[in-house]
């Protein structure tokens, strides 16, 4: 170990920004959460909807990488990716996903709702779907950007095709948890678990 390492154990910051109380919430959590994510697109946070996204493999190993979320309701978040990816195959395996929130219930896209999404992205961005066998090995970025110059020339005429191998997910919420920083480490944090088809709200200690 050398002396020039930072001492991330003495680094910390007192959080003054707000607080969050019961009266602040909502009954529906999505309409907090909405209210957060316009905030948090106000006040111009780079990549405001990127969440990260957390899987795991078939023997346990947990995974986690950041993705855009495309949509949300009540009915829950959506985010779109290669079938082929590693996520997507953990997901095959195990339904469960945690979006830097608590363990959720996970269902796929139907056809339209993914191709209404995929004709929506730039041209550019729906040819890049059809390059990428998302997750696989590859020998260098040149391969790439061969393939990508190939399909740009197939696909010049018309309509991009949807990819077989390109969809997304539907996240249902069966808990989510608010988390809004306070002075002296008093943090206040609020989950919301689904229950009988109600949502239960408890304060939690931070």
């Amino acid at each position: 170990m050398t002396e020039h390492l930072i001492d991330i154990a003495a680094l910390r910051r007192e959080y003054t920004r707000g607080g969050l109380r019961r009266a602040d919430l909502t009954a529906e959590p999505m309409d907090l959460f909405e209210q957060w994510l316009k905030q948090a697109c106000a006040a111009q946070l780079p990549d405001a909807t990127a969440m990260s996204v957390g899987t795991v493999d078939a023997n346990g190993q947990p995974y986690q990488r950041l993705v855009l979320l495309k949509h949300f309701d009540h009915q829950g978040m959506v985010f779109y990716t290669n079938l082929g990816s590693r996520k997507a195959t953990h997901l095959a395996h195990n339904p469960r996903i945690s979006l830097h929130f608590p363990w959720h219930a996970l269902e796929r896209l139907s056809v339209i709702d993914v191709m209404k999404y995929f004709h929506s992205r730039t041209r550019d961005s729906q040819i890049s779907a059809w390059v990428s066998r998302q997750s696989s090995r590859i020998s260098a970025r040149g391969v790439l950007e061969s393939k990508f110059l190939e399909l740009k020339q197939k696909f010049a005429q018309g309509e991009v095709p949807l990819p077989s191998f390109w969809g997304g997910y539907r996240v249902t919420i069966d808990a989510i948890e608010f988390w809004q920083g306070g002075e002296h480490r008093l943090h206040d944090r609020f989950l919301y678990r689904r229950e009988n088809g109600a949502w239960h709200i408890d304060r939690l200690a931070p």
